[in-house]
């Protein structure tokens, strides 16, 4: 498995977070798109990852909710502002346990021998509003979350 690198420059807005993958490019792009794939990596183990919606356009929106044993729900959502392609998308990304703290996102899929590099760049309306998210698990969320991607996608690659 591949570590998650995670940067978070202090006094600036952004974060940016890159995993390598051991997958093709087109393979990782439909585990980030496909609703029924997304929802078996999205997040940490703890949680069921229900899709609510996924429109995976430019204009289109999505929604998700995370469960856990107890019943307890964490909701998020967005805006998709490009469409998927081979070399990424950009959407927005909210929080609904912290509203009103917008990201948007631009993602990126790098491949080369066979591996994918997948980079976000979040970048959030203030420095107050990353470290917000970071204090409400996104770190430990995100790299538990790409754990379980690459498990997907070695399932993936066996089945083909």
């Amino acid at each position: 498995m591949s570590k998650t690198t995670i940067v978070a420059e202090p006094g600036t807005h952004g974060i940016v977070v890159t995993r390598e993958v051991d997958a093709p490019r087109d393979l990782v792009l439909r585990a980030l798109t496909e609703p029924d794939l997304l929802a078996q990596w999205l997040g940490p183990r703890k949680y069921a990852t229900v899709i609510d919606r996924y429109d995976v356009r430019a204009g289109g929106s999505y929604r998700y909710v995370q469960r856990d044993a107890d019943g307890n729900e964490y909701g998020f959502h967005g805006v998709f502002h490009t469409g998927p392609t081979p070399d990424g998308m950009v959407q927005t990304f909210e929080f609904e346990g912290y509203p009103g703290h917008v990201s948007m996102d631009t993602l990126t899929l790098e491949e080369r021998d066979g591996r994918t590099t997948i980079r976000t760049n979040s970048v959030f309306q203030s420095v107050e509003d990353r470290d917000g998210m970071i204090a409400a698990g996104m770190t430990d969320g995100m790299n538990e979350g790409y754990d379980r991607l690459d498990e997907l996608l070695a399932g993936m690659l066996a089945r083909a």
